[in-house]
């Protein structure tokens, strides 16, 4: 079964073949899609737009919200009633943590239960594993003993503390001092401010595994991506770009008017989704903040991808995507003035679908287009269409 394409490029296809420039077939085949795919992507945007009849997608999202809610409303008045029954027994103790655990085990989510009660759930997973643990008991002691460091001489910084909670017999080493008071807010009268807007890169999340070397014996080994902007009268548009180093293709893109960590996210699922077998696929990136986000991190880990990043203020180290952005500029981007921000978005996907991919050849390839590169030298079975 085929993979669904993105939603993304769902809606950027509909908006060329609404523009009515050229044929649907004509536009199907230069999308790689067929017509009765196109004109069924067609129907569904009229669906929405309520241009024909029919349940929309928001819609049908609703009805599934309020069904949501009606459980969750029934859950909610169940763990109030239980828990009022249960306060008002007075030779039991008023602890909320076994009441947690009855209503999880009839059902109630353990998420409900605790905000509704306006209990964190972390805690109560440790007291669930463990009541209190050695290590709490230790950090506590040495808590007390740093704070009554720090209340005789305020003038003391951590290591200091450390060394008077030593004298007290509790030894620990510099860093773990250095987190207590940080958390606390015990420094040193004397301390100078501690800055929050530098402009300083922040460490990479991942090693430079291409080290320059941007080759490739077969798909989904190595990926590219990066971003880049331009502006428009409505403001500015940014694009986020994946290729495979194998066959130079575009495997996923994302446009957005925000620059932000999901617009890498959201390039990520699409490489995905488009391909098959990523397992292992290096995915190579410079140390933007978008990058080296948690949210990129979790998705990396979900499909198994590995992440490599080069350093900082080193354009050399991302040659090779910066040349797909330095032909976009030229071919696309500063072609003329934008009015609209849809006008760039269409002009973009456009380029990258019909003429990147399917018309446009390259020397690296043999005078082939990566489409045609891929069909040729790789199994079918191996690609997503």
């Amino acid at each position: 079964m085929p993979r669904p394409h993105p939603k993304e490029f769902r809606d950027d296809v509909v908006a060329v073949a609404r523009r009515g420039e050229a044929p649907l077939s004509q536009i199907a085949k230069d999308f790689g899609i067929s017509d009765s795919c196109l004109r069924n992507w067609m129907r569904a945007a009229d669906v929405e737009d309520g241009n024909r009849p029919g349940v929309t997608r928001s819609e049908s999202v609703e009805l599934r919200e309020a069904n949501r809610r009606i459980r969750l409303l029934e859950q909610e008045n169940e763990v109030l009633r239980r828990a009022a029954a249960y306060l008002s027994q007075a030779h039991l103790p008023k602890r909320l943590y076994p009441l947690v655990s009855e209503l999880a085990a009839d059902g109630v989510p353990v998420a409900v239960t605790c905000r509704v009660l306006k209990l964190a759930r972390q805690p109560y997973y440790r007291w669930l594993a463990e009541p209190v643990t050695t290590r709490e008991v230790e950090q506590a002691y040495l808590a007390n003993a740093l704070f009554d460091a720090h209340r005789d001489d305020p003038e003391f910084g951590h290591r200091l503390l450390a060394d008077e909670a030593a004298r007290a017999g509790l030894v620990a080493c510099d860093r773990t001092v250095w987190r207590i008071c940080s958390d606390n807010g015990w420094w040193s009268a004397f301390g100078k401010k501690r800055s929050r807007g530098g402009k300083k890169a922040g460490p990479p999340a991942h090693d430079d595994l291409v080290l320059r070397q941007f080759r490739a014996d077969a798909p989904n080994r190595l990926w590219l991506w990066d971003i880049t902007e331009h502006p428009t009268n409505e403001g500015k548009v940014y694009l986020c770009a994946i290729k495979d180093v194998y066959s130079n293709r575009i495997v996923g893109y994302s446009i957005n008017y925000r620059m932000t960590s999901q617009i890498a996210v959201d390039a990520l699922l699409s490489a995905v989704r488009r391909r098959r077998d990523v397992a292992g696929c290096v995915v190579h990136s410079d140390r933007g903040s978008q990058f080296r986000s948690r949210k990129v991190a979790r998705v990396l880990d979900r499909h198994d991808l590995v992440g490599s990043m080069g350093q900082v203020a080193s354009a050399g180290d991302n040659a090779a995507m910066e040349s797909f952005f330095s032909l976009l500029q030229k071919n696309v981007l500063n072609r003329r003035r934008w009015a609209t921000r849809q006008d760039l978005r269409i002009a973009i996907v456009t380029w990258i679908e019909r003429t990147y991919h399917r018309r446009r050849r390259q020397h690296r390839l043999g005078r082939l287009t990566p489409i045609e590169y891929e069909t040729i030298n790789t199994p079918q079975v191996a690609l997503a269409a």
